[in-house]
């Protein structure tokens, strides 16, 4: 009995081919031993080693990875207090008022916030540099932080915390040992969410980043409008793996949580009916 052909498959193939046909091209090519990506001469690592000798780009690279590190941590902290803080409210009017906030940030383009912060720099006589870079950066994480973490506080089973107050928990003892590790599988994907926004924007650093300092994307910009090198494609190709690490690494880590969380649970109801 021959299979039935399913058109949602299909597309699902065709939309994966159509999203990595050009990175497996950009990767590829990133090992030619010509300058231009027309034509093949050959395999060779010669982009590779223009790289690694390219110090300005290094130096990029490395504050690249530092302000999306700094930001998607300060975010992370800042982000998870703003979902407690909306999660605890009472008043039904002023916590839709906050989502709508946080959420008018997720969507708002990202040129109109680069300005934004652009205006909002100059006129409070603000450096443009590494500082200005991560502030920016730490805002359009926040609302992406809190996205994460509100729907794992909304799951959270109150008779935890109920629990914890019966035993004469303070606030402090039950954020610590209760609420957050409840909602760290919101807090890790916020982190990852933000990281990767923070590395990947360009629009809103180009607005507020200064002489003598930028960032990968804007560097790449910056390059490409000279006409792109296939050091761009190593360089290119190295984040993309970067980033492939990054997700399996994300992957194996809430992998483990919901393991250890299934496991947790054939622990408490044996123990429960036996009351």
């Amino acid at each position: 009995m021959s299979r039935k052909f399913k058109w949602g498959n299909f597309y699902l193939g065709s939309v994966f081919v159509l999203l990595y046909l050009p990175i497996l091209f950009l990767i590829v090519y990133s090992f030619n031993a010509g300058d231009i990506m027309q034509g093949w001469a050959g395999f060779s690592l010669k982009h590779y080693s223009e790289l690694f000798s390219d110090i300005r780009i290094l130096e990029i690279v490395v504050s690249t990875f530092l302000i999306a590190l700094l930001s998607s941590l300060l975010a992370s902290i800042i982000g998870t207090a703003g979902a407690l803080y909306i999660y605890n409210l009472k008043h039904t009017v002023v916590k839709n008022i906050f989502l709508s906030l946080n959420n008018i940030l997720l969507v708002s383009p990202d040129v109109i916030i680069g300005a934004s912060f652009l205006i909002l720099f100059t006129v409070m006589g603000f450096a443009l540099g590494f500082t200005s870079v991560l502030l920016a950066h730490i805002a359009f994480s926040i609302p992406i932080v809190v996205l994460m973490v509100l729907p794992r506080l909304q799951e959270m089973n109150q008779s935890i915390v109920a629990a914890a107050k019966d035993l004469g928990a303070n606030n402090w003892q039950m954020l610590s040992r209760v609420i957050l590790p409840v909602i760290s599988p919101g807090i890790l994907a916020g982190f990852f969410m933000a990281f990767t926004y923070s590395l990947d924007d360009f629009a809103v650093t180009f607005f507020v980043t200064g002489n003598g300092f930028t960032t990968l994307s804007v560097e790449i910009y910056s390059r490409a409008r000279q006409g792109v090198s296939l050091e761009i494609n190593a360089l290119s190709t190295m984040m993309f793996v970067v980033s492939l690490l990054l997700v399996l690494f994300y992957y194996v880590i809430s992998t483990r949580a919901v393991k250890n969380k299934k496991r947790s649970t054939r622990l408490v109801l044996p123990a429960s009916e036996g009351l």
